[in-house]
């Protein structure tokens, strides 16, 4: 019986090798590059600290030729620095009377806080939100704001 499950376990070893053999050899591919060619692109690679405890080594599979840029063939070249964009910005309606609400929004890939404002003889349908260094007086305004809202939390 002990013959009859190591024969069986051996057959199933064999096949399942067979198996990942051919299905290894229908989908891999030789790189285009051989021995001894210049590849700038290297298998082993320096990782910042977050990836520390990641293996530095990649399959020679998964390298790819390098091909050089503008800036790399033509050094001396000198690229006109782009101007940053001008943005107008809008006059607020007044002087500032306070902070209604407070949100958190993803602008570029990175939170950012608005506030609500209303201004002063102005309505609602005025109202804005703004970035806390646009805010006009904006220290004051927002100390009263959080005093508030904590009052509020604390009853409710």
């Amino acid at each position: 019986m002990w013959n009859r499950d190591s024969d069986t376990a051996a057959r199933c070893i064999a096949e399942a090798k067979a198996y990942n053999k051919q299905r290894w050899n229908k989908s891999h591919m030789e790189p285009d590059f051989k021995e001894g060619d210049q590849v700038e692109n290297a298998v082993e690679v320096k990782l910042t600290e977050e990836f520390s405890r990641k293996h530095p080594v990649f399959p020679v599979s998964l390298v790819k030729p390098y091909f050089q840029t503008e800036e790399d063939k033509f050094p001396s070249r000198k690229r006109n620095p782009t101007s940053p964009e001008i943005v107008e910005v809008e006059d607020s309606p007044g002087p500032m009377r306070k902070i209604i609400k407070a949100r958190k929004i993803r602008l570029n890939g990175k939170d950012q806080r608005k506030y609500l404002v209303r201004f002063k003889n102005q309505t609602a349908d005025k109202d804005k939100w703004l970035a806390e260094d646009a805010i006009p007086d904006g220290n004051i305004h927002l100390r009263r704001f959080r005093a508030s809202s904590r009052a509020e939390n604390f009853i409710n």
